[in-house]
């Protein structure tokens, strides 16, 4: 399948703590326990579809400094196509991740000067138009991208990550656009099926997905109006769950549009994710295809 991403690269650090919250110590010795990573929710996704076997179409933002090349030649390495990432920034945004032997993980984020781009919409419609599905990850630079999108009527997802209003002001624009929208449990004000209900009635999107971490993931789909909890695949071993949505989003979407079925999608999307949590990094413990098929 073909798919155009658009979403935030940055070079990642993970750093393993005792637990939180962090006791003040002048100096700790986490041995192999401290890691960087070119990273992003937009890699993280490309990353994933490619190794699942997509064509990736690669938008995002990035400076003209040493971090940026890191990136660009990862991503060249990685067989994503780099054509359409703008080397307009200040600096390449960076974030630094906390994480404990809980799976539990802090996160800081330094997006530079990226919230204020945006995508050329007429350089991009020709990729909209050729492509089997737009995922735009919901920062700045797609707000425009996704009302075009949709407008040419291609098949959008999109991830809000945490949510506790479905009136967000920041995340309207991506939830009113997205065909397919994904979200966390972590900030809902209510049980996520009642959460679901109150988006599905103001939004109509066709698919909305809430991943619950070890419970699991919770799918609605609007072609049966039926709510359903997908358990949680245990692969024995957590190391890191900082992306783990990432990978629950990008596979769900891989086997949806190769299955056209969303409750065998997310079936396999949580043992990809399982698997994924194993490794300690958010762009890295990715599957094939095969892999999943022959676990599954």
């Amino acid at each position: 399948m073909k798919i155009l991403v658009s979403g935030l690269l940055n070079i990642e650090t993970t750093v393993a703590v005792r637990g939180f919250p962090i006791n003040y110590y002048p100096i700790d010795y986490p041995f192999f326990g401290i890691n960087s990573n070119v990273s992003g929710v937009g890699y993280n996704i490309a990353k994933a579809l490619v190794t699942l076997g997509n064509e990736v179409n690669l938008y995002s933002f990035i400076g003209s400094d040493d971090e940026a090349e890191r990136i660009l030649n990862t991503i060249r390495k990685d067989s994503i196509d780099s054509k359409n990432i703008t080397q307009s920034l200040t600096n390449t945004p960076v974030s630094a991740v906390l994480y404990d032997t809980q799976g539990r993980r802090q996160i800081y984020c330094d997006l530079k000067d990226i919230q204020e781009q945006s995508v050329d919409l007429n350089k991009a419609e020709n990729d909209l138009k050729s492509c089997d599905l737009a995922v735009l990850c919901n920062i700045g630079f797609n707000r425009g991208l996704i009302k075009r999108a949709r407008a040419l009527g291609v098949l959008t997802a999109t991830d809000v990550h945490v949510l506790s209003d479905i009136e967000d002001e920041y995340n309207r624009d991506f939830m009113e656009n997205a065909d397919i929208l994904f979200l966390s449990d972590e900030k809902l004000p209510c049980p996520a099926e009642a959460f679901i209900r109150q988006i599905y009635e103001r939004y109509r999107n066709k698919i909305i997905v809430v991943g619950m971490g070890s419970k699991g993931a919770m799918l609605f789909d609007s072609s049966t109006g039926e709510t359903e909890l997908i358990p949680a695949y245990d692969c024995g071993k957590i190391v890191n769950t900082v992306g783990a949505g990432d990978a629950l989003f990008s596979s769900f979407l891989h086997f949806y549009l190769k299955l056209g079925n969303s409750k065998a999608a997310l079936q396999r999307a949580v043992v990809f994710a399982g698997i994924k949590i194993g490794s300690n990094g958010a762009s890295l413990g990715f599957s094939t295809e095969t892999q999943i098929e022959e676990l599954f």
